[in-house]
């Protein structure tokens, strides 16, 4: 279900490092995701005036979006679906139970 997942979206991380946990994601390009406070890598900045230090600084590496799955607001997996509503807009949905439960209208893309 990487297709639908999109900035702002909450997901769960199913492989790697990160494994089970969660947050929020900052941006997609592709088939990358970056995940607020996930998958975090070192970088080594080096000085570049006088008056500036070096410093390490953590940063969130991308991760594919293979890797993760968009969650419900217990923070489990979710397997979404999609279905046309009254007014003809697309929109997703996931399934509790037998209850459908309506996650979020999907937009036109042009």
């Amino acid at each position: 279900m990487s297709k639908w997942i999109k900035k702002g979206d909450k997901v769960v991380v199913t492989a790697g490092n990160s494994k089970g946990q969660t947050g929020k994601v900052l941006s997609r390009s592709e088939d990358r995701v970056v995940i607020q406070g996930l998958n975090l890598r070192k970088k080594h900045l080096k000085r570049r005036s006088q008056e500036q230090t070096s410093r390490i600084v953590e940063i969130e590496a991308p991760i594919h979006v293979s890797n993760v799955n968009l969650c419900d607001n217990n923070d489990r997996p979710v397997k979404v679906k999609v279905r046309f509503n009254e007014e003809g807009q697309k929109e997703l949905f996931y399934l509790d139970g037998s209850k459908e439960v309506f996650f979020r209208l999907v937009k036109k893309s042009n």
